[in-house]
């Protein structure tokens, strides 16, 4: 029943042709009429149960990326009995006048064979769900059975009476699928297709003809009556056909949107993670890596990175970036008016997945970009990277921003967006701005198997633009590059001959060539606009745009969809002719490497920085942990002796020497209590503080810095010391010890009693100890200040200055002095200074009373220690008198006790001193090591400065090297597999 409702539409249609048919007569038996057109128009002729011969024709596969004519095929002739049938002369009559009827089987049959190819093409971009058939319902892989896009697609166009399609290279090739199809497939194209191509040829001579018939002058009136009559139904014609081909994309638009969203079901299903199981990495994300890696590998051993990418050129503010949101579909990129936007190269990998998201190579945040807020913070974002990776003093910058887009039905591709060519540099850019401009696209363009896009304002003058000339110089021959004019609309508005966008666009009017060329509208120049609005305005536009109705543009030219399309296929047709060369390349490169090492560490594994900062790393914090190893007794002696050094010259100059000069034991006493007292109060916590400190740095650096033997390793001393630099620069001692430190200190030189005779001869013999090391700086000082003596002068040859000279005569002249007062006081008297001198002039030597006394304070130094060692020799048979409090003795041994409680002092601080470093000074040390490290494992340049050396930047090469190769062989496998 079916058939005979289609047999009497098509006689309708037949029937309407007859009636609009006119200046053509003659006859042609509907048997000569082609059996597939009597099978569809009249199924109920007994004829057409005739079997047929096949077509033979030559197919030739097309690329929208081409203009070159449609080549004229040969098909056999094809001969069939007749019968006759005298009842249907009204079809005889109509076929023979037109053979339009063609047009109407081809647009059936090969629209539905294109939306057919199209279907199975969207079906094989799904990802191979073979291995989870038992994940997925049985549903989904009978989804032919359920969904007939092909049959539904036939009767929508074999319902549409005014539906006139023609297939050739503007519109078989725009939608054709990536893969060959099936053998069975192949055979069907042979025979249909080959059909459809002779109909477009028979359309195309007609066309001829009434342009041919439109441009022969003629002054019979009967002959310009014909004349406008045939231009008029070209006119006629053309319209029909643009308007069938929009019709046609429009359908296929609406499948494209239910392939979608089958497409989104299916991946967010396996998205939400059901069965736990998890698809595969798709091949663009494993590209887009294996380009992430070649970007950070400084190609010292020749091997540069040829892989394959779309390179986006263009002048400034000629509308790059919007043909980028067109085609990831989101308004992604910062926008300014006029002024430059793109500092900074931005890689941008398209993906299909579930959701339309975008996300950062070095960050996990995911932007929505269904989501108005998530597109401002993702704009933000972008700006504030590229600001980062502008240094100082510059205006552009060659660092890349990774940008990975997701999205259903996202064309698979790697774009990257360029700064725009400048002619001129403003006010406010640095100097070299256009020659880094210049420089960093020639980098990007000089790869031979980069995908160039050359964007061109169509609203200004051609000449104007300066990256033609660019991309020609480039890319010569135009073998890889695709020319895109934006802002048609405004094109067409301004410019004067509209013959001027068809030169354009066929390439005619600049020297440079190229693979295809394309027209594109970007919107209304809106920055608020939404990329469906744009899309729907640019549908709009070249719907009613007088270049696409004169021909002047042709229909696979328009849109972004199909410039997005024509990139795409362009750029997997360069991945898959390039990457395995370039992978031999990286493979040749290693085995280099490997041998380089072999040959000059031999014995040494392969440690990249990263892991060579890991093994420091442990290292440093083995010996952080060795400090709490170091035992108590060794903490106490190197503290009390560091702070006793530290403490030593105010003791002797500021207590004991101002308290040895009192005359009796009370009042010297009384002096040092109230000295003792002062000291402890203000200087003696902060200054034992200073020496706990001093003294932990002292042994970190100790154990850092101490050889290892054979294990030690020289490339790690300068990441150590600077480990050990900013630990200490970070640690502070806790601000309450000095408190705490300071009762104790107070009351331990409260204590004046010494229990027996033990402590007493100790503290004897540190009192000897401290007395003789200052004699002896003493001597040293009186050595330095008069010269050598009368030995040394004989046995090395030297001789004395005349300042020395000077202070040996005055030093002659004290010791003169004190000989006649042993007990003179530790200041010399005005006078006392005045004969002094006198007497030095006397002999002729002039001094200054300044010279006097400088060298009165050693003289004076010197006697009064040499009295103090006598008398601490008289106190060692002292004990007994202290227990009885020296009641009736002339021996008084006050400064023994004084020395005894300074001793006791030093011993009481050194072990208060030596449990807090052991038990909170020494852990926060190792925090701050393991916080320092932390901090240097997260700074790249950090690392690289402390850890230098050709072995290093050898393992370095050799470990990306490496997995540059690992990835371009798993990324080539997927591809084959793909295939």
């Amino acid at each position: 029943m079916w058939r005979l409702r289609r047999a009497a539409v098509a006689c309708k249609v037949c029937q309407s042709l007859v009636k609009h048919s006119s200046g053509i007569k003659g006859s042609l038996p509907l048997q000569k009429v082609h059996l597939v057109s009597r099978s569809i128009y009249h199924s109920h002729h007994p004829t057409s149960k005739l079997q047929r011969t096949q077509f033979r024709t030559s197919f030739h596969q097309f690329s929208s990326l081409t203009n070159h004519p449609l080549r004229k095929l040969k098909l056999s002739p094809i001969k069939y009995g007749y019968q006759p049938h005298r009842n249907f002369w009204p079809a005889r009559l109509a076929a023979r006048l037109l053979k339009l009827r063609y047009l109407v089987l081809g647009s059936a049959v090969g629209g539905g064979y294109t939306a057919k190819k199209t279907f199975d093409q969207w079906k094989d971009m799904i990802p191979d769900l073979s291995d989870y058939k038992w994940i997925v319902p049985d549903i989904i892989w009978e989804i032919d059975d359920y969904i007939d896009i092909g049959h539904k697609l036939v009767s929508e166009i074999i319902g549409a009476s005014d539906l006139l399609l023609l297939l050739g290279s503007s519109g078989e090739t725009t939608f054709r699928a990536t893969d060959h199809g099936t053998e069975s497939d192949k055979h069907y194209r042979k025979g249909l297709l080959g059909e459809l191509i002779l109909l477009q040829q028979q359309i195309q001579e007609h066309e001829e003809e009434a342009r041919r018939a439109a441009g022969q002058y003629s002054t019979s009136y009967a002959q310009q009556k014909r004349k406008v009559s045939d231009k008029e139904k070209v006119d006629q014609l053309q319209e029909e056909l643009l308007h069938t081909q929009l019709k046609y994309q429009r359908i296929l638009e609406r499948l494209e949107k239910e392939n979608k969203e089958l497409r989104k079901l299916l991946l967010q299903k396996d998205d939400k993670g059901i069965h736990h199981r998890k698809l595969k990495k798709s091949l663009i994300d494993m590209y887009s890596e294996v380009l992430d890696v070649l970007s950070d590998y400084d190609a010292s051993y020749n091997t540069q990175d040829h892989l394959p990418r779309v390179v986006v050129v263009g002048d400034q503010s000629a509308g790059k970036t919007s043909v980028l949101e067109m085609i990831a579909q989101a308004r992604i990129f910062p926008r300014g008016s006029g002024e430059m936007m793109t500092r900074s190269p931005v890689k941008v990998t398209l993906s299909e997945g579930p959701h339309h998201v975008a996300l950062f190579k070095d960050s996990s945040r995911e932007f929505d970009l269904t989501k108005e807020e998530d597109l401002a913070a993702l704009r933000h974002e972008i700006e504030l990277r590229m600001r980062k990776n502008v240094k100082e003093g510059c205006t552009v910058s060659p660092e890349t921003i990774s940008l990975n887009v997701k999205g259903p039905g996202l064309q698979r591709m790697v774009l990257v967006d360029l700064p725009g060519v400048i002619n001129t540099v403003t006010s406010g850019m640095a100097p070299d701005t256009k020659e880094t401009i210049f420089s960093m696209s020639k980098a990007y363009m000089q790869n031979p198997n980069a995908i160039i896009l050359c964007i061109q304002d169509g609203s200004v003058d051609a000449e104007r633009s300066i990256v033609t000339d660019l991309v020609s110089q480039m890319d010569p021959h135009g073998r890889r590059t695709i020319f895109v004019l934006t802002k048609v609309d405004l094109a067409e508005k301004n410019v004067a001959s509209p013959s001027r966008i068809q030169q354009i666009i066929e390439g005619k009017l600049f020297p440079m060539k190229a693979l295809g060329y394309f027209a594109v509208v970007t919107g209304k120049g809106n920055s608020s606009e939404s990329i469906e609005a744009i899309r729907e305005y640019e549908e709009e536009f070249f719907q009613n745009s007088k270049l696409l109705k004169a021909s002047m543009l042709k229909a696979h030219q328009v849109t972004t969809r199909n410039l997005s399309l024509a990139v795409s296929d362009c750029f997997w047709k360069m991945v898959r002719e390039s990457v395995e060369q370039q992978a031999d390349s990286f493979k040749a490169t290693r085995f280099n490497l490997e041998t380089e090492w072999k040959n000059n560490y031999p014995r040494l594994r392969e440690l990249d920085r990263n892991e060579l900062f890991e093994k420091a790393k442990n290292e440093i914090l083995d010996e952080v942990i060795s400090l709490s190893q170091v035992t108590p007794k060794h903490w106490e002696e190197i503290l009390q002796q560091s702070l006793w050094e530290r403490v030593s010259t105010h003791v002797i100059e500021n207590i004991y020497l101002p308290a040895a000069q009192t005359m009796n034991s009370g009042t010297f006493n009384t002096t040092v209590d109230i000295k003792l007292k002062q000291w402890t109060d203000k200087q003696l916590p902060n200054k034992a503080v200073e020496v706990a400190w001093e003294t932990l740095q002292e042994e970190f650096s100790r154990f850092m810095t101490e050889p290892k033997g054979k294990e030690h390793d020289d490339i790690f001393d300068k990441l150590k010391e600077a480990v050990k630099e900013e630990s200490i620069k970070r640690h502070k001692w806790n601000d309450f010890a000095e408190d705490s430190l300071r009762v104790i200190q107070h009351n331990a030189l409260e204590d004046r009693s010494i229990s027996d005779k033990q402590q007493w001869d100790a503290a004897i013999y540190f009192m000897e100890e401290a007395l003789q090391a200052r004699l002896k700086d003493t001597e040293n000082a009186i050595e330095n200040m008069v010269g050598p003596d009368w030995k040394k002068r004989w046995l090395y040859w030297k001789n004395r200055t005349q300042e020395q000279c000077v202070h040996n005569e005055t030093k002659s002249e004290l010791e003169k002095m004190l000989k006649c007062n042993e007990e003179h006081p530790a200041y010399l008297a005005s006078d006392e200074i005045t004969t002094v001198r006198k007497n030095l002039e006397s002999r002729g030597v002039d001094v200054d009373p300044s010279l006097i006394k400088d060298t009165w304070h050693q003289v004076y130094r010197r006697h009064f220690l040499k009295t103090a060692l006598n008398h601490c020799n008289l106190c060692r048979r002292g004990f007994y008198y202290y227990q009885r409090h020296f009641v009736d003795s002339e021996l008084e041994c006050n400064d023994v006790v004084l020395f005894w409680r300074i001793q006791r002092m030093l011993a009481i601080t050194a072990n208060t001193l030596r449990q807090q470093l052991t038990n909170t000074e020494v852990r926060r040390l190792e925090k701050n090591v393991k916080e320092v490290l932390e901090d240097f494992a997260e700074d790249g340049e950090k690392k690289v400065k402390l850890l230098t050396g050709k072995r290093v930047q050898l393992a370095e090469d050799l470990k990306k090297v490496r997995e540059i190769q690992e990835k371009l062989d798993a990324f080539i496998e997927a591809l084959h597999q793909e295939k």
